[in-house]
């Protein structure tokens, strides 16, 4: 193998890796304790609404026609269909294996987001704010 090949191989791996890795870097919703544990955040509900009356759509249905919707569990990265992460609502990631619509949950300081990619640095919006400015922009991943 030559040299080339090993960095293009070497890259390939670190790419991999990050992409199945379930940690996104700048979320403070996920916190690791002194002892290596990790508490994790999400998003609340709003107090009234539709999203607080209404049956969600469950992963498993074939409710759901947007962005699925990447965040940070008790149980690890899930991509969900609600930014809520209520039961039955997520499923496993596929992220790194499947090219899915997606948009990342992420908190910074008091402000949830929507970003368009598991970074702060992307396009964010802030998912409470009124319309037009909580539009997402969603990315093939």
């Amino acid at each position: 193998m030559s040299f080339g090949h090993f960095v293009v191989a070497a890259a390939m791996a670190c790419s991999s890796f990050a992409a199945t890795a379930q940690f996104v870097k700048g979320n403070e919703a996920v916190r690791v304790m002194p002892d290596g544990a990790k508490r994790v955040e999400t998003p609340p509900l709003p107090a009234t609404g539709p999203i607080r009356s209404t049956r969600p759509c469950a992963a498993a249905d074939n409710c759901h026609g947007g962005a699925w919707l990447m965040v940070e569990t008790n149980d690890g990265l899930v991509e969900c269909t609600e930014a809520y992460a209520r039961s039955g609502t997520c499923r496993a990631s596929s992220y790194g294996k499947t090219k899915l619509l997606r948009l990342w949950v992420l908190k910074s300081g008091d402000a949830w987001l929507q970003c368009q990619l598991p970074t702060l640095a992307s396009k964010c919006v802030d998912m409470f704010a009124r319309p037009p400015g909580n539009l997402p922009y969603p990315a093939t991943q």
